[in-house]
């Protein structure tokens, strides 16, 4: 271990520098890429200087594709380092496959997977470490830095956390959103705290200055797992970003055709997607207001050699009839209009009462009603109780689901102006300004204590 005194304040008059490892900032088309954003714009508004690190975008092309608009927000004063890491396993050009790879393709994976997790404990990406750590401490040199936040996944990115800080003593904080040792899906223990996992957890951990998550079950988890560090435990809510908004009074045409939407990762699973269409198909034969109804989907569907193209793609066309259409993926200039042109929302969710999802803040912000496709104990559940458009949670019931889409039809066409204004008001506390702008601010205050 080097013995480098701590980084310490910055000198009077010296901009702070902070390195920021956000693997999914822009123009990855992840959900992710919007917390990343607001988060270095907001360190720039504050006085710092801002170096990402991030994947060449070539990469992103081959996962879950990329969203060049997704710039355009970027605070020109970032500083963007894209390192050329990638996926193998997600190359789709079998002539650059190897011999071993085309003969015995499951083979090759399961060596990969290995050989990933030999450096550190995390399927496709624990080879990156080297790279991460070499980028961090290279940044460092140029241009000293005082803080170093880690947003996770991947979560190899911790490893060159704290390669900084024992090389440097620069504190670091992590952004772990849905959390690493919390299986937020099903709701249990991800890994024990003698794995591998568990004690590069508790470790990073112990010396971070500050712990995100983005919903109040996975703080608790957390403050539960290490009471010592509850109150470096912080909740910081995903939002949305106010230009997504359609903020216009809302004119349904039932004459027309009403359209409910969807835009979103498609990440659920089919038989997910399929109650949900039964559920459409059913209120469409019961409800007259459906008669003539179309339902829109938009996003990214699958990665690598699979997106765009499988099981839920046929489900798709198989649906054509019942008036489901889905349109790909959406670019972010766009989705103010897209929500511009619906009537109501439909929000499909995987997980329970550990997830929480971006979306669920942006779909309130339309001002329209909106139909829950997800779990009764669901976080979104929490951040949608009050609002006045909300059908409720029935849960993946198909009986239930239907009766949604007819209360958000009738919801629809009888909602005055003044309502949907007080729906649209509903989400203004969960801009992703405003909770980005708090986090930062109070991260900044931790870090000067």
């Amino acid at each position: 271990m080097s013995s480098s005194p701590p980084s310490g304040p910055p000198a009077e008059g010296k901009r702070p520098h902070v390195i920021y490892l956000a693997i999914g900032f822009p123009p990855a088309a992840k959900s992710s890429t919007y917390r990343m954003r607001e988060t270095a714009n907001q360190f720039v508004r504050v006085g710092w200087d801002v170096t990402v690190v991030n994947i060449a975008r070539e990469s992103w092309e081959l996962d879950s594709g990329i969203d060049l608009s997704l710039l355009d927000q970027v605070d020109p004063r970032v500083k963007i380092v894209e390192l050329p890491l990638s996926r193998d396993d997600l190359e789709t050009d079998i002539r650059l496959f190897d011999e071993a790879r085309a003969l015995d393709p499951n083979g090759w994976v399961a060596k990969l997977r290995k050989r990933q997790t030999e450096t550190f404990p995390e399927p496709n990406f624990g080879e990156w470490r080297g790279d991460l750590e070499e980028a961090v401490l290279r940044i460092h040199r140029e241009h000293p830095a005082d803080l170093l936040l880690a947003s996770c996944v991947p979560y190899v990115n911790l490893a060159a956390a704290w390669k900084l800080w024992e090389e440097a003593k620069v504190p670091y904080a992590v952004d772990f959103r849905d959390g690493w040792s919390i299986d937020v899906i099903d709701g249990v223990e991800a890994f024990a705290r003698d794995s591998a996992e568990g004690v590069w957890e508790r470790k990073i951990l112990d010396d971070a200055v500050s712990l995100w998550v983005v919903n109040d079950p996975i703080a608790e988890h957390y403050r539960n797992r290490y009471p010592e560090l509850a109150d470096r435990v912080h909740v910081v809510r995903n939002g949305y970003d106010a230009d997504s908004s359609p903020g216009r009074s809302h004119s349904p045409d039932p004459a027309s055709g009403l359209v409910f939407g969807y835009l979103g990762t498609v990440n659920f699973t089919v038989p997910h997607l399929e109650t949900v269409l039964n559920a459409w198909r059913a209120a469409r034969e019961k409800e007259p207001l459906l008669a003539n109804a179309r339902f829109e989907l938009r996003g990214h569907l699958g990665n690598g050699a699979s997106r765009g193209a499988n099981r839920h793609a046929e489900v798709f066309k198989e649906a054509e009839a019942d008036g489901v259409v889905f349109g790909g993926p959406a670019a972010k200039a766009e989705v103010s209009s897209i929500y511009a042109r619906w009537d109501a929302m439909v929000l499909i969710l995987i997980g329970g009462r550990f997830v929480t999802s971006g979306k669920v803040y942006e779909y309130m912000a339309t001002g329209l009603p909106i139909v829950s496709a997800h779990a009764v104990e669901h976080d979104a559940s929490n951040v949608l109780r009050g609002h006045p458009l909300w059908t409720g949670a029935p849960g993946l019931d198909e009986a239930g689901l239907t009766e949604s889409f007819i209360k958000a039809a009738h919801m629809a066409v009888e909602t005055t102006d003044e309502e949907h204004a007080e729906a649209m008001a509903h989400a203004d506390q969960f801009t992703r300004e405003a909770l980005m702008s708090v986090a930062v601010k109070n991260l900044v205050e931790e870090l000067a204590k």
